[in-house]
């Protein structure tokens, strides 16, 4: 619109003159014939639209309403996870503590004596090649 002032702009006589023979011209006019009902039918429209709305579904991002489900929800998973990882670990340390037990309550103790021999012995122990063996054979 053109011939609108703006804010800083002082209209020209010519525009005020138009504006004028319009106004007159809307007054002559005859006032429209409105059903009885036009109320009512304009509230039940109104109504219609917002059930509408309502039924539709909002894909708008809300932010406010989000971000604190989503911080809640993380809490939780949070939470549930040193949960399961804190069981995990006593479960483990259990089992460890149980199996030293049946390890300890299982064997006896070796004497003093034989921890005295024990390089002796653990050579012993060790395979080696039977030389007299090995001379008939060549």
């Amino acid at each position: 619109m053109k011939n609108e002032p703006s804010n800083h702009e002082v209209p020209a006589p010519a525009d005020l003159k138009l504006e004028a023979r319009l106004s007159q011209a809307l007054a002559r006019l005859p006032d429209a014939a409105v059903p009885s009902n036009f109320t009512t039918r304009v509230l039940q429209a109104v109504e219609l639209e917002e059930s509408r709305r309502s039924r539709r579904w909002n894909w708008g991002w809300n932010w406010h309403a989000l971000l604190p489900r989503v911080a809640v929800t993380m809490a939780v998973v949070l939470f549930a996870g040193l949960a399961i990882h804190h069981r995990e670990l006593t479960s483990r340390r259990t089992a460890l503590v149980q199996n030293v037990a049946r390890l300890a309550g299982a064997q006896p103790l070796p004497s003093v004596d034989a921890l005295k021999n024990f390089d002796a012995i653990q050579r012993m122990s060790q395979p080696r090649a039977d030389e007299e063996l090995l001379a008939l054979m060549q």
